[in-house]
């Protein structure tokens, strides 16, 4: 896959949702992830995060919006219910981006969506759980940019298949 993303949230308060966003990350192959005024117990982290993502994938915790850093050319991607925000279907990814979701009871700060590039909304009728909205993101972001064929014109085809797609994942071998 080309470029590199990250994944964060500012405020998060679950400990849960922090782990499951983690592994979700490591399984989407994010280049690092990370947290703005976390309020957590780590401790809990590793109850969700059952991929041990810590080995794979660096987390950054910054206790404010001023302190965080991105890496150069690096683009701030707010993912927010607003009006103002683009609908994720009609989003075009930037190369190098770093999705900024805000915390479990509340919206991004007015400072976070100052400092966002672009703002995304997940088409839905109503707010989901915070760890569903991180991987709906990096889903997104996997087929914009994952080189899968075509799908189907008719419900339930496959698609030709071909040269494995990049990025694609490989085949598990020995199993039945």
């Amino acid at each position: 896959m080309r470029g590199y993303f990250g994944i964060g949230a500012e405020r998060i308060s679950k400990a849960m949702n922090l782990g499951a966003v983690l592994r979700t990350a490591h399984a989407f192959g994010a280049s690092f992830a990370f947290t703005i005024a976390a309020h957590h117990r780590a401790r809990e982290v590793a109850l969700s995060d059952t991929s041990k993502s810590d080995s794979h994938l660096p987390l950054y915790q910054w206790a404010s919006l001023d302190e965080m850093v991105l890496p150069k050319g690096c683009v701030l991607v707010g993912v927010e219910l607003d009006e103002n925000a683009v609908e994720l279907p009609r989003f075009r990814h930037p190369l190098c981006a770093a999705y900024l979701l805000g915390p479990e009871k509340g919206d991004l700060s007015a400072a976070a969506k100052a400092r966002c590039r672009h703002l995304v909304k997940i088409p839905t009728r109503f707010c989901v759980n915070l760890s569903v909205a991180a991987a709906l993101v990096m889903y997104d972001r996997m087929l914009s940019f994952g080189g899968f064929a075509p799908r189907p014109l008719s419900g339930g085809g496959a698609a030709p298949v071909g040269p494995a797609a990049p990025g694609a994942p490989l085949p598990r071998r020995g199993r039945r």
